[in-house]
């Protein structure tokens, strides 16, 4: 006789361990909200790791996930949908870019990246493959893009790695010069780097690394994942520094929670021609009526002010507390912000916090990240510091 576990207890024993989780299982959520089948809520300031940007379940999301279901769910990639055809018109016209393809996951997007890239450089650099890729770098867990990532250990995990990467150090405009030679192709980073702690570029990097690619004849490509979709105040990080990359890829907030990306490229640089690249669920219309909603979501004038006045108040009050904490500090732009502490103690933090009802994020052991929906309020935002500055301040003390 099969006994059965209590509802709000994880039964995972079928899934395959890629990740620790607590035994909280989440039913269902609203806004800044998450609530888990026992029924305690947590106040997300993850979001599903900067997924979504307009919070659980919002509104304009539902309707265009049911009135699309409703009409027509994939009719496959070898036919035009309407939704499809709309939302990369609309990408293209507010990046400045020429070509969409459209997918699946930022991971699927940077591939496809990687890929456009060697075969450019097939055509057009004298059969150029290598690309240029920084420390601390994240681009994804394909085999392609954990070469291209900076990881501890990911080199050996699937050994053999795919060759063609060669990594320099972020933010060093010297290293990236003296790297670039005639094998190589691209140069490919995220204008801010999320998983290594929110870590943003020295003052002139990023137009100085702009102009030194278009000197050496070799292409720009952001990857705006983590940063894209008003992550860190425009659209666009790309914006902050007013430089226009070659490719660009799209990830996480653009599809506000459901499986969304895109590579984006010049005219002069998408030399996919039938059969290099695809993917069977790739621009269906379900997720593209979602990301074409989020995009006019994002683009509302009222949405971006209140996005800015809640950031600056976040960044405030994250200030504020740093200031109480004798070696730490604050760094980020937007929406992506960290909090940097003294002693290696960040896990405990989040850990503790998780237990108090708020959930925030440690990707290094001494950094807290932040990454709270675009549309959290400044109430959300004192009863977020209200849980996180006490058991900060005594685990500091401790």
């Amino acid at each position: 006789m099969t006994t059965m576990q209590p509802a709000h207890r994880a039964q995972s024993t079928s899934l395959m361990s890629i990740t620790p989780r607590p035994d909280a299982v989440m039913l269902r959520g609203q806004g800044s909200w998450l609530w888990d089948e026992a029924g305690r809520r947590y106040l997300d300031f993850i979001q599903g790791w900067a997924v979504n940007c307009l919070g659980h379940a919002p509104e304009v999301v539902r309707h265009a996930l049911t009135t699309q279901a409703g009409l027509l769910l994939s009719p496959s990639p070898a036919f035009h949908n309407r939704p499809q055809l709309d939302v990369a018109a609309r990408l293209c016209a507010v990046s400045g870019l020429d070509r969409v393809f459209l997918c699946n996951s930022g991971a699927e997007a940077n591939e496809g990246a990687i890929k456009l890239a060697r075969k450019w450089g097939r055509q057009q650099r004298g059969g150029a493959h290598e690309i240029i890729t920084f420390t601390g770098a994240f681009h994804g867990r394909t085999l392609a893009t954990m070469a291209a990532s900076d990881k501890p250990g990911w080199d050996t995990l699937f050994a053999p790695a795919v060759e063609g990467f060669r990594r320099v150090e972020f933010g060093d405009l010297a290293a990236v010069e003296a790297a670039i030679g005639p094998d190589t192709a691209a140069v490919m980073l995220e204008p801010v780097q999320g998983e290594a702690g929110v870590i943003t570029p020295p003052v002139g990097f990023l137009p100085g690394l702009r102009k030194l690619t278009q000197e050496r004849g070799v292409l720009l490509i952001l990857d705006e994942i983590q940063t894209g979709m008003g992550r860190t105040g425009p659209l666009f990080a790309k914006r902050h520094w007013n430089i226009a990359p070659d490719i660009m890829t799209l990830g996480k907030s653009i599809g506000a929670g459901v499986p969304l990306a895109a590579l984006l490229a010049r005219e002069s640089v998408s030399c996919f021609e039938p059969g290099d690249q695809g993917g069977t669920f790739n621009g269906n219309p379900l997720m593209a009526a979602v990301g074409l909603a989020v995009l006019e979501t994002l683009m509302d004038a009222r949405f971006s002010e209140h996005a800015e006045q809640v950031s600056a108040s976040l960044i405030e009050r994250l200030e504020g507390l740093a200031s109480r904490i004798p070696g730490a500090s604050v760094r980020g732009l937007g929406h992506l912000l960290a909090l940097c502490l003294p002693t290696p103690c960040a896990s405990e933090v989040a850990a503790r916090c998780f237990e108090s009802g708020l959930l925030i994020n440690a990707p290094r052991p001494d950094v807290l990240r932040f990454m709270p929906a675009l549309s959290a309020s400044q109430s959300e935002v004192e009863e977020m510091l209200s849980i996180l500055e006490p058991i900060a301040l005594e685990r500091i003390d401790a």
